[in-house]
Protein backbone atom coordinates (compact mmCIF):
# COMPACT_ATOMS: atom_id res chain seq x y z
CA UNK A 1 0.00 0.00 0.00
CA UNK A 2 2.59 2.60 1.00
CA UNK A 3 4.68 1.70 -2.57
CA UNK A 4 1.58 2.59 -4.49
CA UNK A 5 0.32 6.01 -2.13
CA UNK A 6 3.99 7.19 -3.37
CA UNK A 7 3.49 6.89 -6.83
CA UNK A 8 0.49 8.08 -6.74
CA UNK A 9 2.10 10.93 -4.51
CA UNK A 10 4.81 11.14 -6.43
CA UNK A 11 3.09 12.04 -9.28
CA UNK A 12 0.72 14.38 -7.90
CA UNK A 13 3.52 16.14 -5.96
CA UNK A 14 5.33 16.60 -9.62
CA UNK A 15 1.97 17.69 -10.98
CA UNK A 16 1.93 20.39 -8.01
CA UNK A 17 5.09 21.46 -8.76
CA UNK A 18 4.33 22.47 -12.42
CA UNK A 19 1.25 23.49 -11.70
CA UNK A 20 2.76 26.13 -9.33
CA UNK A 21 5.22 26.77 -12.41
CA UNK A 22 1.79 27.23 -14.34
CA UNK A 23 0.58 29.39 -11.90
CA UNK A 24 3.58 31.69 -11.69
CA UNK A 25 3.33 32.61 -15.00
CA UNK A 26 -0.20 33.18 -14.97
CA UNK A 27 0.15 35.54 -12.21
CA UNK A 28 2.97 37.02 -14.30
CA UNK A 29 0.79 37.48 -17.20
CA UNK A 30 -2.41 37.37 -16.16
CA UNK A 31 -1.92 39.40 -12.75
CA UNK A 32 -5.37 39.67 -10.72
CA UNK A 33 -7.62 42.40 -13.19
CA UNK A 34 -10.87 41.81 -15.34
CA UNK A 35 -8.89 39.17 -17.46
CA UNK A 36 -7.82 37.08 -14.83
CA UNK A 37 -11.27 36.94 -13.24
CA UNK A 38 -12.79 36.14 -16.69
CA UNK A 39 -10.50 33.09 -17.02
CA UNK A 40 -10.99 31.96 -13.72
CA UNK A 41 -14.62 31.35 -13.93
CA UNK A 42 -13.46 29.98 -17.95
CA UNK A 43 -11.53 27.24 -16.17
CA UNK A 44 -13.58 26.35 -13.19
CA UNK A 45 -16.96 25.63 -14.44
CA UNK A 46 -15.64 22.91 -16.60
CA UNK A 47 -13.73 21.72 -13.53
CA UNK A 48 -16.99 22.19 -11.40
CA UNK A 49 -18.99 19.66 -13.59
CA UNK A 50 -15.60 17.36 -13.71
CA UNK A 51 -16.02 17.31 -9.93
CA UNK A 52 -19.54 16.34 -9.73
CA UNK A 53 -19.80 13.95 -12.68
CA UNK A 54 -16.26 12.56 -13.29
CA UNK A 55 -13.95 12.47 -10.27
CA UNK A 56 -16.04 12.77 -7.35
CA UNK A 57 -19.25 10.72 -8.06
CA UNK A 58 -18.08 8.48 -11.09
CA UNK A 59 -15.03 7.23 -9.31
CA UNK A 60 -16.97 6.05 -6.22
CA UNK A 61 -19.63 4.10 -8.04
CA UNK A 62 -17.47 2.72 -10.61
CA UNK A 63 -14.11 1.59 -8.86
CA UNK A 64 -16.19 -0.55 -6.19
CA UNK A 65 -17.98 -1.90 -8.68
CA UNK A 66 -15.77 -2.58 -11.30
CA UNK A 67 -13.35 -4.46 -8.77
CA UNK A 68 -16.42 -6.39 -7.66
CA UNK A 69 -17.14 -7.91 -11.09
CA UNK A 70 -13.53 -7.75 -11.62
CA UNK A 71 -12.82 -9.86 -8.63
CA UNK A 72 -15.85 -12.20 -8.52
CA UNK A 73 -16.44 -13.07 -12.36
CA UNK A 74 -13.23 -12.13 -13.95
CA UNK A 75 -11.96 -9.77 -17.28
CA UNK A 76 -14.35 -10.46 -19.63
CA UNK A 77 -17.29 -9.86 -17.41
CA UNK A 78 -15.45 -6.72 -16.10
CA UNK A 79 -14.85 -5.59 -19.66
CA UNK A 80 -18.09 -5.88 -20.76
CA UNK A 81 -19.63 -3.94 -17.51
CA UNK A 82 -17.10 -1.11 -18.70
CA UNK A 83 -18.36 -1.02 -22.25
CA UNK A 84 -21.66 -0.17 -21.21
CA UNK A 85 -20.91 2.32 -18.46
CA UNK A 86 -18.59 4.18 -21.43
CA UNK A 87 -21.12 4.04 -23.61
CA UNK A 88 -23.47 5.93 -21.18
CA UNK A 89 -20.92 8.74 -20.24
CA UNK A 90 -19.78 8.97 -23.45
CA UNK A 91 -23.55 10.00 -24.77
CA UNK A 92 -23.91 11.83 -21.31
CA UNK A 93 -21.04 14.06 -21.90
CA UNK A 94 -21.55 14.97 -25.35
CA UNK A 95 -24.94 15.88 -24.60
CA UNK A 96 -23.87 18.02 -21.49
CA UNK A 97 -21.67 19.92 -23.74
CA UNK A 98 -23.56 20.86 -26.81
CA UNK A 99 -26.58 22.40 -23.96
CA UNK A 100 -23.48 24.15 -22.71
CA UNK A 101 -22.26 25.80 -26.10
CA UNK A 102 -25.57 26.32 -26.71
CA UNK A 103 -26.84 28.08 -23.61
CA UNK A 104 -23.62 29.66 -22.15
CA UNK A 105 -24.73 32.85 -21.96
CA UNK A 106 -27.62 32.01 -19.95
CA UNK A 107 -25.47 29.85 -17.75
CA UNK A 108 -23.19 32.79 -17.50
CA UNK A 109 -25.92 34.96 -16.08
CA UNK A 110 -26.91 32.17 -13.79
CA UNK A 111 -23.16 31.40 -12.55
CA UNK A 112 -21.22 34.89 -12.71
CA UNK A 113 -24.02 37.53 -12.39
CA UNK A 114 -21.48 40.03 -11.21
CA UNK A 115 -20.19 40.05 -14.42
CA UNK A 116 -23.23 41.50 -16.23
CA UNK A 117 -22.34 45.58 -15.90
CA UNK A 118 -19.29 44.85 -17.78
CA UNK A 119 -20.31 43.74 -20.72
CA UNK A 120 -16.58 43.07 -21.95
CA UNK A 121 -15.89 40.98 -19.46
CA UNK A 122 -19.01 39.23 -19.62
CA UNK A 123 -18.29 38.43 -23.37
CA UNK A 124 -14.77 37.30 -22.49
CA UNK A 125 -15.87 34.85 -20.14
CA UNK A 126 -18.30 33.21 -22.30
CA UNK A 127 -15.97 33.03 -25.18
CA UNK A 128 -13.28 31.27 -22.71
CA UNK A 129 -15.45 29.27 -21.30
CA UNK A 130 -16.70 28.23 -24.66
CA UNK A 131 -13.16 27.16 -25.09
CA UNK A 132 -12.19 25.28 -22.16
CA UNK A 133 -15.76 23.00 -21.68
CA UNK A 134 -14.32 20.72 -23.98
CA UNK A 135 -12.15 19.24 -21.18
CA UNK A 136 -14.82 18.05 -19.28
CA UNK A 137 -15.74 15.62 -21.82
CA UNK A 138 -11.97 14.45 -22.29
CA UNK A 139 -11.17 14.46 -18.47
CA UNK A 140 -14.32 12.01 -18.00
CA UNK A 141 -13.18 9.61 -19.82
CA UNK A 142 -9.91 9.57 -18.74
CA UNK A 143 -11.09 9.54 -15.27
CA UNK A 144 -12.87 6.08 -16.49
CA UNK A 145 -9.52 4.78 -17.68
CA UNK A 146 -7.86 5.63 -14.59
CA UNK A 147 -10.34 4.29 -12.43
CA UNK A 148 -9.97 0.74 -14.63
CA UNK A 149 -5.90 1.14 -14.31
CA UNK A 150 -6.23 1.58 -10.69
CA UNK A 151 -8.00 -1.34 -10.21
CA UNK A 152 -5.25 -3.25 -11.96
CA UNK A 153 -3.05 -1.50 -9.42
CA UNK A 154 -1.72 0.56 -12.14
CA UNK A 155 -1.84 4.28 -10.60
CA UNK A 156 0.85 6.07 -12.33
CA UNK A 157 -0.33 6.86 -15.59
CA UNK A 158 -3.68 8.60 -13.83
CA UNK A 159 -1.30 10.15 -11.47
CA UNK A 160 0.88 11.95 -13.96
CA UNK A 161 -1.90 12.70 -16.27
CA UNK A 162 -2.32 16.24 -14.94
CA UNK A 163 1.14 17.02 -15.52
CA UNK A 164 -0.07 17.86 -19.39
CA UNK A 165 -2.52 20.30 -18.26
CA UNK A 166 0.34 22.84 -16.06
CA UNK A 167 2.59 22.24 -19.54
CA UNK A 168 0.03 22.63 -22.32
CA UNK A 169 -1.20 26.02 -20.27
CA UNK A 170 2.35 27.18 -19.89
CA UNK A 171 3.36 26.26 -23.67
CA UNK A 172 0.00 28.59 -24.71
CA UNK A 173 0.78 31.45 -22.29
CA UNK A 174 4.36 31.72 -23.12
CA UNK A 175 3.40 32.19 -26.85
CA UNK A 176 0.61 34.78 -25.34
CA UNK A 177 1.32 37.31 -28.06
CA UNK A 178 -0.12 35.35 -30.22
CA UNK A 179 -3.83 35.25 -28.77
CA UNK A 180 -6.10 37.61 -28.84
CA UNK A 181 -5.59 37.69 -24.83
CA UNK A 182 -3.73 36.14 -22.53
CA UNK A 183 -6.70 34.42 -21.30
CA UNK A 184 -7.38 33.42 -24.32
CA UNK A 185 -3.66 31.41 -24.47
CA UNK A 186 -4.35 29.81 -20.72
CA UNK A 187 -7.88 28.98 -22.00
CA UNK A 188 -6.73 26.85 -25.15
CA UNK A 189 -3.86 25.16 -22.97
CA UNK A 190 -6.64 23.73 -20.94
CA UNK A 191 -8.27 22.16 -23.43
CA UNK A 192 -5.19 20.72 -25.45
CA UNK A 193 -4.58 19.15 -21.90
CA UNK A 194 -7.41 17.49 -22.66
CA UNK A 195 -6.49 15.55 -25.56
CA UNK A 196 -2.95 14.92 -24.11
CA UNK A 197 -4.33 13.60 -20.93
CA UNK A 198 -6.88 11.70 -22.85
CA UNK A 199 -3.87 10.22 -25.32
CA UNK A 200 -1.62 8.82 -22.21
CA UNK A 201 -4.57 7.15 -20.07
CA UNK A 202 -5.96 5.37 -23.59
CA UNK A 203 -2.60 4.49 -24.49
CA UNK A 204 -1.64 2.82 -21.43
CA UNK A 205 -5.29 0.94 -20.91
CA UNK A 206 -4.62 -0.47 -24.24
CA UNK A 207 -1.80 -2.28 -23.64
CA UNK A 208 -2.61 -3.92 -20.23
CA UNK A 209 -6.36 -3.93 -20.15
CA UNK A 210 -8.05 -2.74 -23.32
CA UNK A 211 -10.16 0.57 -24.25
CA UNK A 212 -13.89 0.35 -23.41
CA UNK A 213 -15.99 0.24 -26.73
CA UNK A 214 -19.54 0.86 -27.75
CA UNK A 215 -22.21 -1.36 -26.65
CA UNK A 216 -25.48 -1.97 -26.49
CA UNK A 217 -27.16 -0.39 -23.74
CA UNK A 218 -28.31 -2.80 -21.15
CA UNK A 219 -29.54 -2.11 -17.69
CA UNK A 220 -28.42 -5.47 -16.34
CA UNK A 221 -27.80 -5.80 -12.79
CA UNK A 222 -24.64 -4.56 -12.64
CA UNK A 223 -25.27 -1.27 -14.36
CA UNK A 224 -28.34 -1.25 -12.23
CA UNK A 225 -26.34 -1.24 -8.58
CA UNK A 226 -23.93 1.24 -10.60
CA UNK A 227 -26.51 3.55 -11.00
CA UNK A 228 -27.98 2.98 -7.06
CA UNK A 229 -24.69 4.39 -5.92
CA UNK A 230 -24.33 7.06 -8.55
CA UNK A 231 -27.27 8.32 -7.65
CA UNK A 232 -26.75 9.43 -4.02
CA UNK A 233 -23.09 10.09 -4.74
CA UNK A 234 -23.74 12.56 -7.53
CA UNK A 235 -25.97 14.27 -4.85
CA UNK A 236 -23.29 14.63 -2.34
CA UNK A 237 -20.86 15.65 -5.35
CA UNK A 238 -23.70 18.14 -6.30
CA UNK A 239 -23.83 19.59 -2.94
CA UNK A 240 -19.91 20.06 -2.55
CA UNK A 241 -19.77 21.96 -5.78
CA UNK A 242 -22.86 24.12 -4.87
CA UNK A 243 -20.62 25.66 -2.63
CA UNK A 244 -17.99 26.21 -5.09
CA UNK A 245 -19.75 27.61 -7.49
CA UNK A 246 -21.67 30.04 -4.38
CA UNK A 247 -17.91 31.33 -4.04
CA UNK A 248 -17.58 32.16 -7.85
CA UNK A 249 -20.81 33.55 -7.80
CA UNK A 250 -20.64 35.85 -4.63
CA UNK A 251 -16.85 36.23 -5.70
CA UNK A 252 -18.22 38.36 -8.88
CA UNK A 253 -19.87 41.18 -6.95
CA UNK A 254 -16.82 41.42 -5.05
CA UNK A 255 -14.03 44.21 -6.00
CA UNK A 256 -11.96 43.03 -8.89
CA UNK A 257 -9.01 40.29 -7.54
CA UNK A 258 -11.27 38.66 -5.44
CA UNK A 259 -11.82 35.60 -7.89
CA UNK A 260 -7.93 35.81 -8.05
CA UNK A 261 -6.58 35.91 -4.76
CA UNK A 262 -9.48 32.54 -4.30
CA UNK A 263 -8.14 30.71 -6.89
CA UNK A 264 -4.09 31.19 -6.25
CA UNK A 265 -4.92 30.30 -1.80
CA UNK A 266 -6.83 27.69 -3.44
CA UNK A 267 -3.94 26.67 -5.70
CA UNK A 268 -1.34 25.96 -2.55
CA UNK A 269 -4.20 24.51 -0.34
CA UNK A 270 -4.75 22.21 -3.04
CA UNK A 271 -1.23 21.55 -2.51
CA UNK A 272 -1.59 18.82 0.40
CA UNK A 273 -4.90 17.93 -0.99
CA UNK A 274 -3.79 16.67 -4.33
CA UNK A 275 -0.12 14.85 -2.99
CA UNK A 276 -1.63 13.89 0.54
CA UNK A 277 -5.22 13.37 0.73
CA UNK A 278 -6.13 12.42 -2.96
CA UNK A 279 -3.25 10.15 -3.75
CA UNK A 280 -4.05 7.88 -0.41
CA UNK A 281 -7.77 8.04 -0.98
CA UNK A 282 -7.22 7.26 -4.67
CA UNK A 283 -5.25 3.87 -3.44
CA UNK A 284 -7.37 3.12 0.06
CA UNK A 285 -10.80 2.72 -2.16
CA UNK A 286 -9.76 0.25 -4.34
CA UNK A 287 -7.47 -1.40 -1.75
CA UNK A 288 -10.40 -1.53 0.73
CA UNK A 289 -12.90 -2.80 -1.89
CA UNK A 290 -11.06 -6.10 -2.52
CA UNK A 291 -10.57 -6.58 0.99
CA UNK A 292 -14.00 -6.64 1.84
CA UNK A 293 -14.74 -8.53 -1.49
CA UNK A 294 -13.00 -11.51 0.17
CA UNK A 295 -15.06 -10.65 3.44
CA UNK A 296 -11.63 -9.17 5.11
CA UNK A 297 -13.13 -6.67 7.41
CA UNK A 298 -10.46 -6.23 9.87
CA UNK A 299 -8.12 -5.77 7.24
CA UNK A 300 -10.03 -2.93 5.52
CA UNK A 301 -10.50 -1.47 8.91
CA UNK A 302 -6.68 -1.59 9.23
CA UNK A 303 -6.20 -0.28 5.92
CA UNK A 304 -8.36 2.59 6.85
CA UNK A 305 -6.15 3.73 10.00
CA UNK A 306 -2.80 3.68 8.36
CA UNK A 307 -4.39 5.90 5.46
CA UNK A 308 -5.34 8.34 8.51
CA UNK A 309 -2.28 8.00 10.12
CA UNK A 310 -0.29 8.63 7.02
CA UNK A 311 -2.55 11.62 5.77
CA UNK A 312 -2.42 13.44 9.18
CA UNK A 313 1.91 12.79 9.10
CA UNK A 314 1.81 14.60 6.27
CA UNK A 315 -0.40 17.27 6.53
CA UNK A 316 0.13 18.84 9.61
CA UNK A 317 3.23 20.84 8.18
CA UNK A 318 1.14 22.27 5.60
CA UNK A 319 -1.21 23.35 8.56
CA UNK A 320 1.11 24.97 10.25
CA UNK A 321 2.83 26.83 7.53
CA UNK A 322 -0.47 28.46 6.25
CA UNK A 323 -1.48 29.21 9.49
CA UNK A 324 1.45 31.01 10.89
CA UNK A 325 3.45 32.31 7.52
CA UNK A 326 0.83 32.40 4.69
CA UNK A 327 2.23 35.91 3.33
CA UNK A 328 5.92 35.07 2.98
CA UNK A 329 4.41 31.98 0.98
CA UNK A 330 2.12 33.87 -1.56
CA UNK A 331 4.33 36.40 -1.77
CA UNK A 332 7.48 33.97 -2.35
CA UNK A 333 5.35 32.23 -4.73
CA UNK A 334 3.41 34.71 -6.86
CA UNK A 335 4.77 38.60 -6.09
CA UNK A 336 6.07 39.33 -9.50
CA UNK A 337 5.50 40.70 -12.48
CA UNK A 338 1.96 41.96 -12.39
CA UNK A 339 0.52 40.29 -9.56
CA UNK A 340 1.76 43.09 -6.66
CA UNK A 341 2.58 42.46 -2.99
CA UNK A 342 -0.85 43.91 -2.51
CA UNK A 343 -2.73 41.03 -4.18
CA UNK A 344 -0.38 38.79 -2.47
CA UNK A 345 -1.42 39.66 0.60
CA UNK A 346 -5.17 39.00 -0.31
CA UNK A 347 -4.33 35.74 -1.32
CA UNK A 348 -2.06 35.15 2.08
CA UNK A 349 -5.07 35.84 4.04
CA UNK A 350 -7.24 33.82 2.39
CA UNK A 351 -4.90 30.99 2.31
CA UNK A 352 -4.80 31.35 6.49
CA UNK A 353 -8.84 30.71 6.07
CA UNK A 354 -8.76 27.65 4.11
CA UNK A 355 -6.03 26.18 6.05
CA UNK A 356 -8.27 26.38 9.23
CA UNK A 357 -10.24 23.21 7.39
CA UNK A 358 -7.13 21.90 5.59
CA UNK A 359 -7.17 18.40 7.94
CA UNK A 360 -10.67 17.58 6.89
CA UNK A 361 -9.73 18.73 2.99
CA UNK A 362 -7.48 15.77 2.97
CA UNK A 363 -9.22 13.02 5.40
CA UNK A 364 -12.32 12.83 3.46
CA UNK A 365 -11.69 10.84 0.74
CA UNK A 366 -10.19 8.14 3.33
CA UNK A 367 -12.99 8.81 5.62
CA UNK A 368 -15.68 8.11 2.98
CA UNK A 369 -13.53 4.77 1.38
CA UNK A 370 -15.12 2.81 4.04
CA UNK A 371 -18.63 3.75 3.13
CA UNK A 372 -17.88 3.63 -0.85
CA UNK A 373 -15.86 0.49 -0.53
CA UNK A 374 -19.30 -1.07 0.74
CA UNK A 375 -21.31 0.41 -1.86
CA UNK A 376 -22.74 2.88 0.48
CA UNK A 377 -22.89 6.09 -1.41
CA UNK A 378 -25.80 7.30 0.35
CA UNK A 379 -24.74 7.66 4.09
CA UNK A 380 -21.69 10.48 3.09
CA UNK A 381 -24.50 12.32 0.99
CA UNK A 382 -26.11 13.34 4.81
CA UNK A 383 -22.99 14.20 6.05
CA UNK A 384 -21.76 16.08 2.97
CA UNK A 385 -25.35 18.37 2.21
CA UNK A 386 -25.18 18.77 6.34
CA UNK A 387 -21.55 20.70 6.01
CA UNK A 388 -22.95 22.15 2.62
CA UNK A 389 -26.00 24.11 4.57
CA UNK A 390 -23.32 25.36 6.97
CA UNK A 391 -21.33 26.30 4.48
CA UNK A 392 -23.21 28.37 2.28
CA UNK A 393 -24.97 30.22 5.70
CA UNK A 394 -21.69 31.00 6.61
CA UNK A 395 -20.60 32.22 3.34
CA UNK A 396 -23.85 34.64 3.34
CA UNK A 397 -23.32 36.15 7.13
CA UNK A 398 -19.26 36.82 6.54
CA UNK A 399 -18.89 38.22 2.57
CA UNK A 400 -20.14 41.30 3.71
CA UNK A 401 -17.29 41.86 6.48
CA UNK A 402 -14.53 39.87 5.20
CA UNK A 403 -15.03 39.21 1.30
CA UNK A 404 -13.75 36.19 -0.20
CA UNK A 405 -11.44 35.33 3.22
CA UNK A 406 -15.24 35.16 4.27
CA UNK A 407 -15.78 32.53 1.99
CA UNK A 408 -12.58 30.51 2.50
CA UNK A 409 -13.56 30.48 6.53
CA UNK A 410 -17.00 29.12 5.42
CA UNK A 411 -15.60 26.22 3.43
CA UNK A 412 -13.37 25.44 6.16
CA UNK A 413 -16.13 25.11 8.13
CA UNK A 414 -18.11 23.30 6.19
CA UNK A 415 -15.21 20.77 5.43
CA UNK A 416 -15.32 20.46 9.39
CA UNK A 417 -18.50 19.69 9.62
CA UNK A 418 -18.79 17.17 6.72
CA UNK A 419 -15.57 15.47 8.16
CA UNK A 420 -17.32 15.15 11.95
CA UNK A 421 -20.15 13.44 10.55
CA UNK A 422 -18.90 11.39 8.29
CA UNK A 423 -16.59 9.96 11.22
CA UNK A 424 -19.54 9.65 13.50
CA UNK A 425 -21.71 7.60 10.68
CA UNK A 426 -18.88 4.84 10.39
CA UNK A 427 -18.21 4.55 14.33
CA UNK A 428 -21.97 3.80 14.71
CA UNK A 429 -22.29 1.38 11.41
CA UNK A 430 -19.53 -0.24 13.25
CA UNK A 431 -16.86 0.53 10.39
CA UNK A 432 -14.52 2.67 12.56
CA UNK A 433 -13.19 1.65 15.91
CA UNK A 434 -12.54 5.30 17.64
CA UNK A 435 -10.46 3.84 20.50
CA UNK A 436 -8.05 5.12 22.93
CA UNK A 437 -4.81 4.19 20.33
CA UNK A 438 -6.97 6.70 17.90
CA UNK A 439 -7.20 9.76 20.48
CA UNK A 440 -3.47 9.25 21.42
CA UNK A 441 -1.93 9.75 18.15
CA UNK A 442 -4.30 12.90 16.80
CA UNK A 443 -3.07 14.53 20.37
CA UNK A 444 0.55 13.69 19.45
CA UNK A 445 0.02 15.13 15.72
CA UNK A 446 -1.54 18.17 17.65
CA UNK A 447 1.22 18.74 19.60
CA UNK A 448 3.62 18.80 16.93
CA UNK A 449 1.73 20.82 14.72
CA UNK A 450 1.56 23.44 17.81
CA UNK A 451 5.67 23.07 18.43
CA UNK A 452 5.85 23.77 14.36
CA UNK A 453 3.61 26.72 14.39
CA UNK A 454 5.52 28.25 16.86
CA UNK A 455 9.38 27.28 14.94
CA UNK A 456 7.70 28.52 11.45
CA UNK A 457 6.21 32.14 13.67
CA UNK A 458 9.99 32.77 15.28
CA UNK A 459 11.99 31.87 12.14
CA UNK A 460 9.44 34.12 9.99
CA UNK A 461 10.38 37.26 12.38
CA UNK A 462 13.82 36.17 12.92
CA UNK A 463 14.12 36.21 8.89
CA UNK A 464 12.19 39.24 8.55
CA UNK A 465 15.06 41.01 10.59
CA UNK A 466 18.23 39.48 9.19
CA UNK A 467 16.83 39.14 5.41
CA UNK A 468 15.86 43.14 5.33
CA UNK A 469 19.01 44.08 3.75
CA UNK A 470 18.63 42.08 0.43
CA UNK A 471 17.29 44.22 -2.47
CA UNK A 472 15.67 40.70 -4.68
CA UNK A 473 14.80 37.27 -3.70
CA UNK A 474 14.17 38.21 0.14
CA UNK A 475 10.95 36.42 0.43
CA UNK A 476 12.44 33.43 -1.53
CA UNK A 477 15.37 33.34 1.26
CA UNK A 478 12.86 33.58 3.91
CA UNK A 479 10.45 30.29 2.23
CA UNK A 480 14.02 28.23 1.63
CA UNK A 481 14.87 28.89 5.46
CA UNK A 482 11.28 28.32 6.71
CA UNK A 483 11.63 25.09 4.82
CA UNK A 484 14.65 23.77 6.41
CA UNK A 485 14.08 25.02 9.87
CA UNK A 486 10.35 23.24 9.65
CA UNK A 487 11.39 20.12 8.55
CA UNK A 488 14.12 20.03 11.46
CA UNK A 489 11.49 20.88 13.90
CA UNK A 490 8.64 18.55 12.35
CA UNK A 491 10.99 15.79 12.26
CA UNK A 492 12.23 15.50 15.79
CA UNK A 493 8.89 16.58 17.28
CA UNK A 494 7.82 12.91 15.21
CA UNK A 495 10.57 11.40 16.97
CA UNK A 496 10.12 12.42 20.04
CA UNK A 497 6.28 11.87 20.30
CA UNK A 498 5.80 9.24 18.10
CA UNK A 499 8.88 7.18 18.52
CA UNK A 500 10.96 4.84 15.75
CA UNK A 501 9.15 1.60 16.19
CA UNK A 502 5.72 3.98 15.01
CA UNK A 503 8.24 5.04 12.29
CA UNK A 504 9.65 2.09 11.65
CA UNK A 505 5.63 -0.51 11.40
CA UNK A 506 3.71 2.47 9.29
CA UNK A 507 6.58 2.16 7.02
CA UNK A 508 6.29 -1.28 6.91
CA UNK A 509 2.82 -1.36 6.33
Amino acid sequence: MLGRIFTVGGYTLLSRLTGFARDIMLAAILGAGPVADAFFVAFRLPNHFRAIFAEGAFNAAFVPAYAHVYGERGEQAAGLFANRIFTLLFVSQLILLALAWLFMPQAMSLLAPGFTDDAEQRRLAIDLTRITFPYLLLITLVTLYGGMLNVMHRFASAAAASIFLNLAMMMTLALAAFFPTAGHAAAWGVLISGFLQYFLLAGDLARHGGLPRFAPLKLDEDVRAFFRALGPATVGSMGTQVALFADTIIATFLPAGALSALYYADRLNQLPIGVIGIAIGTVLLPEMSRQLTAEDHAGAMASQRRAFDFTLLFSVPFVAAFLTVPDVITRAMFARGAFSKADAAAAGATLAAYAIGLIPFVLIRSAVATFYARKDTATPVKAALTGVAVNVALKIALVGSLAQVGLAFATAAGAWVNLLLVIGFAARAGHLDLDHALTRSLAKFAGSGVVLGGALWLTARFAAAQLAQLSAFRDEAALLLLIVVGAIVYAGSILLLFGRRWLGSLVRS
